[in-house]
Formats: C-alpha cells, structure tokens, sequence
C-alpha cells in the first residue's frame, strides 16, 4: 500500500512538472512586440462611428507610448464631435500573451465597456475584435503605412456579411 501511494505521488509530482510552462523570457517578449512598434507616436485625425442609425463625425487624437522599457504600449485615444463633446474614447494596453502566439488587448472606454481581445499581426496589418452575445461579431482592422493610421469596424451577425460602423483615418504627428 505503501509503495502505491508513493507511486502515485511521483506520477502526478511528474504529470504537474510536465505539464507547467516553461515562463517566457522578458526579451522574447520584448522581440515580439517590436512588431507593433510602428504604433507608436502620436496621431491626429478623423472619422466617424455609427450606432443604430445614428451616425458622429469626430476629430481627435491617438497617442501610443511605449511603457516597461518595450513590454507594452499604452493606447490613447480621445476623440470630440464638431459640437466639442466627447465621441470616442479609449484607454488601452497592448502586451505579447504568453503563448507568444498574439498579443492581449486590454480596453477601457468612457462607457465603462472593458475587455480584453486578441491583437494579432495579419499580412500588413493589424486585427483585433470580440463577440456579443447573442448579437454578432466586432472586428477592427488597422492599416499603419509610414505615417498614416487607417482603421474600420465592421460588425457581423453571422459572421460572412460585415456592415462598416467605424472608420478613422490617422496622420502621425510625432
């Protein structure tokens, strides 16, 4: 009986050491993020958002600050309608996940809607989004050629027909 037990011990003292994982390192981290660099800087522009049938112009900045020396960037963003009040604000940090598969997406807007999303690298281009329930799809794309930021929203209740509800167009200031 004995022996059992202590076999079972070492069977799961081995399937727990096997199973955990093995922490990135800081640098890797730090690599993988160099692939969203090209954010970084601060950004004025345009665009509109549409919700319902209801559809705002608004101008506005974007800084992007790179944060814990190339571990993350800290996305803001604050955007006013032509009447002066706020139409689009957001607060975020992007960071490489720890599967060094994409990066976490971490949103805070004024509305008090928060979330974390995947941001992934697609070609030229950055996509990131999240689900409704029970409703549909989001999904934003992000074009950074040199010094223009060009981003839409598209939403989908089936995920094949997309209806554009956001597109802002960005020129890099600094």
């Amino acid at each position: 009986m004995k022996t059992y037990f202590l076999i079972m011990i070492v069977a799961v003292a081995f399937v727990t050491s096997a199973s955990a994982q093995v922490p990135v390192s800081v640098e890797a981290k730090k690599a993988e993020m160099k692939k969203l660099e090209m954010l970084a800087g601060q950004w004025k522009g345009s665009g509109w958002i549409q919700q319902g049938q209801t559809r705002e112009t608004f101008t506005g900045t974007e800084t992007v600050q790179k944060k814990l020396d190339g571990l993350t960037l800290l996305v803001e963003g604050s955007f006013k309608n032509p009447e002066g009040k706020p139409a689009h604000q957001t607060l975020a940090i992007l960071s490489c996940n720890d599967k060094m598969t994409g990066y976490n997406f971490a949103t805070y807007l004024a509305n008090g809607v928060t979330g974390i999303q995947d941001f992934k690298v697609v070609g030229d281009h950055f996509e990131w989004g999240f689900e409704i329930p029970n409703t549909g799809t989001v999904r934003y794309t992000i074009k950074a050629d040199n010094d223009v930021w060009f981003e839409i929203g598209e939403f989908s209740r089936d995920g094949k027909s997309w209806f554009t509800n956001f597109e802002m167009k960005l020129d890099r200031v600094k």
